[in-house]
């Protein structure tokens, strides 16, 4: 499949995750006047949304590019580059390959929040791991931190980390059934609910 025999609706999706990456990276950890990071609930979302292979290095490059941009004309700094950045792929793949996972099992029904609760924590908890163990490991930044400082840094990094991407998967989540559910009003269709 190529950029020009892509469905309308994944393009706009595709577009609106890309920009709600844009958005938020810039800005790791967000402030008062800036959101949290995105980026592992793009990933996540983009494996359940977009079916083409192509959009993973897609967005592996756009979060390449906005890094180079923060880095370069931003004056964002380029603490985090370090030969562990490339373990940046299998921590955004981790995402990806969830939401495809996710995806597989998804119904319009309460009972698919379990896999999806499950899908999110597990894959952000892996990606947690990928990302933070290398940097730890191969950054060069740390070459005497003991267990002990790396576990109080895990509790101080990981709830934020996992937070922030739980936050904007349920959004997304609430706005998928919000679309839905105007989509069947449309239509005609109603839904019965539990059965």
């Amino acid at each position: 499949m190529n950029a020009t025999s892509i469905p309308k609706p994944l393009l706009i999706i595709a577009l609106l995750l890309a920009a709600g990456m844009a958005a938020t990276r810039f800005h790791h950890f967000g402030s008062a006047i800036h959101l949290p990071d995105a980026s592992l609930a793009i990933f996540f979302l983009a494996g359940f949304y977009l079916r083409p292979a192509l959009f993973l290095p897609a967005f592996l490059a756009e979060a390449a590019l906005i890094d180079y941009a923060a880095i370069a004309y931003a004056g964002v700094s380029d603490w985090c580059v370090t030969p562990a950045y490339g373990f940046l792929i299998p921590t955004y793949a981790t995402l990806w390959f969830a939401g495809r996972w996710y995806a597989a099992r998804h119904q319009q029904h309460w009972r698919t929040l379990v896999p999806l609760i499950g899908a999110v924590a597990i894959s952000t908890t892996l990606a947690f791991l990928i990302s933070n163990g290398s940097f730890y490991l191969f950054s060069g930044r740390y070459p005497d931190l003991g267990w002990t400082e790396y576990a109080a840094r895990v509790a101080t990094y990981f709830p934020p980390y996992a937070l922030s991407t739980l936050m904007y998967v349920f959004f997304a989540a609430a706005l998928h059934a919000v679309a839905v559910a105007a989509t069947r009003m449309q239509t005609g269709i109603t839904f019965r609910g539990p059965e």
